[in-house]
């Protein structure tokens, strides 16, 4: 069956408060779940928080015990990935009996990603995607991903992708995963400009994809009394005014975008328009020049130490114990 139901959730995260976003998430499933739709998004580090007019406290050339505090706070939102929060995330998924992509800021030792992960609807934790290249200040806080977590995964659905907010500029992003044939263009981001809803009816044009964007909104009421955000502290300052929306294969909008409110925006979408939409175009396909154009993605897991020849070692000091 080609026709299936998905939706872009807009929704706030609780700053600095997982559990209680976790309980938001859960009230957004329940009620995607009963619309029908079978494939949700959710926005750019919704699990943990995008931590909007934060300095953490940083000036070129020096960082301040305050800006230290507010990390080890960031720190302390952020999840593990799989952990105890990714296995209620994907309780939702299987309660919905839908598939997920939700973005967080995923912990690994004391670094931080802003990760998205994708769960099946049996609840599985399919994957994840760590963002390649955090944006100006956020190259403060988070590290880079490597191209090991580029994934695209089959589904009854289709072939469903993630580009972190904007990593969709990135070209040479954009064509690997065009390779890889991907059909549901996830883009969990925090982007509310009007130039954002130009770039997601680009990319579903030329990759004749689906194109899912997912952005927050999020007020100054949504952060903790003792957040130092520049914007003020007004309870009703809008912090992220959203701008989700949904844009079919021909770069045409079918749902959205919304501002300046949570909404559930769904769409019913007809997947063999991708096959449809690259008769004339497959940047990936027949339109594409290897002949004359090449791209390498190195897809290999990149750690900073590895150990080796540990077999070994024990077996020497077997040896001389002996």
């Amino acid at each position: 069956m080609s026709q299936h139901r998905v939706a872009v959730i807009q929704a706030g995260t609780s700053l600095f408060d997982t559990p209680r976003t976790l309980e938001r998430m859960e009230a957004h499933c329940a009620e995607a779940g009963a619309q029908g739709v079978e494939l949700a998004v959710f926005p750019e580090a919704y699990i943990g928080g995008y931590p909007k007019g934060l300095t953490f406290g940083a000036v070129v050339g020096s960082r301040f015990p305050a800006g230290r505090d507010e990390y080890l706070r960031y720190w302390k939102a952020a999840i593990t990935v799989p952990g105890v929060e990714t296995a209620r995330i994907g309780s939702f998924a299987a309660r919905m009996k839908a598939h997920l992509v939700v973005g967080v800021i995923e912990r690994d030792g004391a670094t931080l990603y802003c990760t998205a992960l994708f769960f099946g609807p049996d609840g599985a934790l399919l994957g994840k995607h760590r963002k390649l290249m955090p944006t100006g200040s956020e190259r403060l806080i988070w590290g880079q991903g490597d191209g090991s977590t580029i994934p695209v995964f089959e589904t009854v659905l289709g072939r469903i992708g993630a580009a972190i907010c904007w990593e969709n500029y990135m070209p040479d992003l954009r064509q690997s995963m065009y390779a890889k044939r991907i059909s549901l263009w996830c883009a969990p981001t925090v982007d509310e400009r009007e130039i954002w809803q130009a770039s997601m009816r680009h990319i579903a044009y030329e990759g004749r994809t689906f194109v899912l964007s997912a952005c927050q909104y999020m007020t100054r009421a949504d952060a903790p009394a003792d957040y130092d955000c520049h914007q003020g502290n007004d309870p009703q300052t809008v912090l992220i005014r959203g701008g989700s929306v949904i844009v079919n294969p021909l770069g045409e909008i079918v749902a959205g975008p919304v501002y300046d409110r949570e909404a559930i925006i769904a769409a019913d979408i007809d997947m063999d328009d991708v096959i449809r939409g690259k008769y004339d175009l497959d940047v990936a396909g027949h339109y594409a020049r290897p002949d004359v154009f090449g791209l390498n993605v190195d897809e290999a897991v990149r750690r900073p130490v590895y150990f080796s020849g540990r077999e070994v070692a024990c077996a020497g000091l077997e040896e001389e114990g002996a």
